[in-house]
């Protein structure tokens, strides 16, 4: 839980820090505008007819979101980086917890052979990932009986689990929350645009486009944050299923192996 906090908080951060940049951005752009129809006014009309460059990717992307209100666009974009911070937190874990399971259980087979629980132990102790826990936790219980060991190996199995799918459900709130703003910000929109042609007592097209656009953006880019986030969760539930299954297999290899050792 300490850790989704400072992840929540640094996020905080990084949000006022792109929202301050853009305000940088935009009050550097004004003055380069200002400066540039000054310049305008003294060059030949030839120039003025010269073909102005289309924007970058990124400046219709920034240009976008700030037309989106910074109010609901601001919330997703939270949800977004929170959502891949704990994604490749995840990732990165399961990385390192992904461990030849065939190689570890031959090492454990050949220590048992010829040095005993002593020295499938320490095999153990020396490797990291979750079957190496596992192992250790059955050998450690080797010698109270097989039944014994296969009770430590199921429960710390479980054990194991439980962290492999430590905040993934933090994943799965964010998919669903990224396009649930989205749509709000689209109905908030959308009565705002009703909102002003009660006002003005008239139908307008000018009157609507403003609430209509802000309504579109931000059901568009809640959609793009849900899209963005699936893709990650689908690979972690993916990775934690291999992972689990190597668990299962290399347990039911080592509860045979305790079984051979013993006779």
């Amino acid at each position: 839980m300490k850790k989704v906090f400072s992840i929540f908080a640094l996020s905080i951060c990084m949000l006022f820090s792109i929202n301050f940049a853009i305000a940088q951005e935009e009050a550097s752009e004004a003055s380069q505008e200002v400066a540039q129809e000054e310049v305008v006014q003294e060059v030949p009309q030839a120039e003025e007819a010269a073909e102005v460059a289309a924007p970058s990717f990124t400046q219709e992307l920034k240009k976008r979101f700030i037309e989106g209100g910074p109010g609901f666009m601001g919330i997703v974009l939270l949800c977004l980086i929170l959502g891949l911070a704990i994604a490749i937190e995840r990732i990165i874990f399961l990385n390192l917890a992904t461990t030849n399971s065939k190689k570890l259980t031959q090492e454990v087979e050949d220590a048992l052979s010829s040095g005993g629980v002593d020295a499938a132990l320490e095999v153990c102790r020396n490797t990291k990932g979750p079957v190496a826990s596992i192992f250790y936790q059955g050998l450690d219980r080797a010698g109270e009986g097989v039944e014994s060991a296969e009770k430590a190996v199921v429960a710390y199995g479980g054990v194991q689990m439980g962290q492999l799918e430590k905040n993934v459900s933090w994943i799965s709130l964010f998919i669903a929350l990224a396009p649930m703003l989205g749509f709000m910000g689209t109905v908030i929109g959308m009565i705002q645009a009703f909102d002003k042609i009660e006002a003005a007592g008239d139908m307008q097209p000018s009157l609507v486009a403003g609430g209509i656009k802000v309504a579109l953006l931000t059901t568009v880019f809640g959609l793009i944050v849900a899209i963005i986030l699936q893709v990650f969760y689908n690979y972690i539930v993916a990775k934690i299923d291999n992972i689990v299954n190597d668990m299962e297999d290399a347990s039911i290899s080592l509860i045979d192996i305790l079984v051979a050792h013993k006779k």
